[in-house]
């Protein structure tokens, strides 16, 4: 999964880059957007390996790519600079919390730039399948160009009014009519508040979290100068800042589900690993997450779930004898945190 951090110039979104990849911001690949990955911590996998003690521990990962920051002042060439988002599969829009504090107004004003970018990628295409209607061709592709250059009107007249893809409530057919468009305002997003070296404690406010529910918000600087420090004197920073613990861990992990995304395990005295997958996969789509053979050749899949694994002392024999080892088929929707046996013909 690639997530693209995308913001204003000024908002401190390189710096989350750099505290959510461990990749120092590289001036050079700034125009073309610089890629680094992030591991997703998880608590629950971390016991498992803790009673499989296994030679490998793999968590599931995101990539995030930084995105050239966008000009207040020069909203033309800003469509330029998202277009290194179009191929992301969401975002995180970085929201300056350290300088100013009209939270909800900047995540309004970043929206409008998506579907400005948006407007200007459909508007292009309108023309051009107009001049194809001009063309004598078989009724069936004149059709076609008819029902596209529909949509596109729609699409059109819908950006100009201020109503992003998201809320247009397009059928499947018509999704993959647009797909090619790689819309931004259709891609899942999430706000982050970049906060300074106070407030972090503050609750975000109702007009912001009215926008985005999941909007959420930590110290990225604070916390990156604190990591440098020795224990005793991080300690000591952090108990007269009245930070408790630091926000990394979750922060990826409230990315990672903002994203529309789940992972299910497997587990052995081999490897412990996270895989990720869409949220409600079936399990053939998760046996694919695996290697694409196993999803083509799924037989079944013996499921346990993870509160059932826990109770059962993360004891797969426990499991079975009790009854909570489950045989699931290819339509078994695949719940998060699930410890998985795909069984695959040969």
């Amino acid at each position: 999964m690639k997530v693209g951090l995308v913001g204003y110039a000024g908002t401190g979104k390189s710096t989350v880059f750099e505290w959510l990849t461990g990749v120092v911001p590289d001036v050079a690949k700034v125009q073309q957007g610089q890629i680094g990955t992030a591991k997703v911590p998880d608590e629950r996998l971390t016991k498992i390996a803790e009673k499989y003690s296994p030679k490998k521990l793999t968590f599931a990962e995101v990539q995030f790519v930084d995105t050239p920051g966008l000009m207040a002042s020069e909203r033309e060439d800003n469509p330029r600079r998202l277009a290194v988002l179009r191929e992301a599969n969401g975002m995180v829009i970085v929201l300056d919390g350290f300088s100013a504090t009209n939270f909800a107004e900047q995540l309004r004003k970043f929206r409008e730039e998506l579907l400005f970018a948006d407007l200007e990628v459909v508007s292009k295409r309108v023309p051009k399948v107009a001049a194809q209607l001009k063309k004598s061709k078989p009724a069936k592709e004149r059709e076609a160009d008819e029902v596209e250059l529909a949509l596109l009107q729609r699409v059109v007249a819908a950006f100009e009014a201020g109503q992003p893809a998201s809320a247009q409530g397009f059928t499947a057919e018509e999704e993959k009519t647009l797909r090619s468009f790689q819309l931004l305002t259709l891609k899942p997003e999430v706000a982050f508040v970049n906060r300074g070296d106070t407030g972090f404690a503050d609750p975000l406010p109702a007009d912001l979290l009215a926008l985005c529910p999941a909007a959420f918000q930590a110290p990225v600087k604070l916390e990156k100068e604190l990591v440098d420090l020795d224990d005793e004197t991080r300690q000591a920073f952090m108990a007269d800042l009245g930070l408790t613990e630091f926000s990394h861990d979750r922060v990826i992990r409230s990315i990672f589900y903002s994203m529309g995304r789940a992972v299910f395990f497997t587990v052995g005295h081999d490897e412990c690993r996270s895989w990720a997958m869409d949220k409600d996969s079936d399990a053939v789509a998760a046996a694919s997450c695996i290697h694409r053979d196993l999803g083509e050749k799924f037989v079944r899949a013996n499921v346990i779930g993870y509160d059932d694994f826990v109770k059962c002392g993360y004891s797969e024999k426990e499991a079975k004898l009790k009854g909570l080892d489950r045989t699931e088929g290819k339509t078994y929707v695949v719940k998060d945190a699930d410890i998985m046996h795909i069984l695959a013909s040969n």
